[in-house]
């Protein structure tokens, strides 16, 4: 299984280097008033994709990242054992970029060919209640269209008119449904 998650730190700000900082245990707390709280918590994710498409990974595919938490799909909990985390820079009532959504179907297809991918999902698809991303903002027929995929399932909402643009990315350093693949 694939989950699709978004963060942005500060939160509503892109660009910069904390992402990497907080999924590599280097963040410093007193960089912004909101990473006290999360500087010591020990995520990671497998990917990142930045904004502009760039693709930056964390965890090899074959090893457990840190990025559900409490989580359950179907039968089965603790998704971190079974699963691939994709975080997307974002937020949930910004836009995602059109590069971000031509890497993720990228990366998806990328993984279908070499582990046996049967579901891709959102964060709060497996900890409803818990966690909201990708979000409104995350245009799932879209990346169906980008994967691949051939159907998906009635629950995909419209767009909510609270989606606006992002705000421009600063330059970096460093080049609610779900669906079958």
């Amino acid at each position: 299984m694939i989950v699709v998650h978004g963060i942005s730190l500060p939160p509503g700000e892109f660009g910069g280097d904390a992402i990497e900082r907080l999924f590599t245990n280097r963040l410093d707390p007193g960089a912004h008033p909101g990473f006290a709280a999360i500087a010591p918590l020990r995520v990671s994710a497998h990917f990142l994709i930045r904004r502009d498409g760039a693709l930056v990974q964390f965890v090899p595919c074959g090893r457990r990242a840190w990025h559900a938490g409490e989580s359950a799909w179907g039968d089965r909990v603790r998704c971190n054992d079974f699963s691939i985390g994709i975080e997307l820079e974002g937020s949930d009532d910004v836009a995602y970029a059109p590069a971000q959504y031509a890497m993720l179907g990228r990366l998806i297809r990328a993984l279908r060919r070499r582990y046996p991918i049967a579901d891709v999902v959102g964060h709060s698809d497996i900890a409803a209640g818990r966690k909201t991303d990708p979000g409104a903002a995350f245009d799932w027929k879209r990346l169906a269209r980008a994967v691949g995929a051939m159907a998906l399932p009635g629950r995909i909402a419209p767009q909510p008119a609270t989606v606006r643009s992002a705000p421009p990315a600063q330059a970096h350093p460093n080049p609610h449904s779900r669906f079958k693949v």
